[in-house]
């Protein structure tokens, strides 16, 4: 007799994830930065290839290692961290292929504005970790929006619309 497996809960471990971005500045360099301050669940069905996640990103806490392009990009213009504090990733369909994540892909809202997103997995995986003893599922992801989609048009064309994400990701079973 075989147990269908059931849906596993996981919380996201904020001193092990990070959103990176870049974007090109006046066509010669890249810009990064990333966000700290994520919060979120997961839901995981690994038997029947499913999974739903939620994750919130704090705008305010951005860093590039510049504190006055940090104060600029959280002015108006751009994530007008005042006015919309977080970014939101809501995503209920998981695809996998074989027994591998492939892709997760939902909906991203940034200043008020909802688009569809898709993140390429490029590497994940679950581990039994000994001390504590506990499940830990993580990985890395990508992806790729134009900012103009979310209202952000300001120095364009001298900083490149396309915006390239890279997350890192660790959770805990709960």
């Amino acid at each position: 007799m075989t147990v269908a497996a059931a849906p596993q809960e996981f919380a996201i471990d904020p001193a092990n994830t990070h959103v990176h971005w870049e974007v090109r500045h006046f066509g010669t360099s890249t810009s990064r930065g990333r966000f700290d301050a994520i919060s979120g669940s997961i839901t995981l069905d690994r038997a029947a290839h499913s999974g739903s996640a939620s994750f919130s990103i704090a705008t305010a806490p951005i860093s590039t290692g510049f504190a006055v392009f940090d104060g600029v990009l959280r002015g108006p213009y751009l994530l007008a961290t005042q006015e919309y504090p977080s970014a939101y990733f809501v995503a209920q369909r998981f695809t996998f292929n074989g027994d591998a994540l492939a892709s997760v892909s939902g909906e991203f809202t940034l200043r008020g504005v909802s688009q569809p997103l898709s993140l390429r997995a490029l590497r994940f995986s679950c581990r039994q970790a000994t001390e504590p003893a506990r499940e830990i599922c993580g990985g890395d992801f990508e992806t790729e929006f134009n900012r103009s989609a979310f209202g952000i048009t300001h120095s364009l064309p001298f900083v490149a619309d396309k915006v390239r994400v890279l997350i890192q990701i660790e959770a805990v079973r709960q």
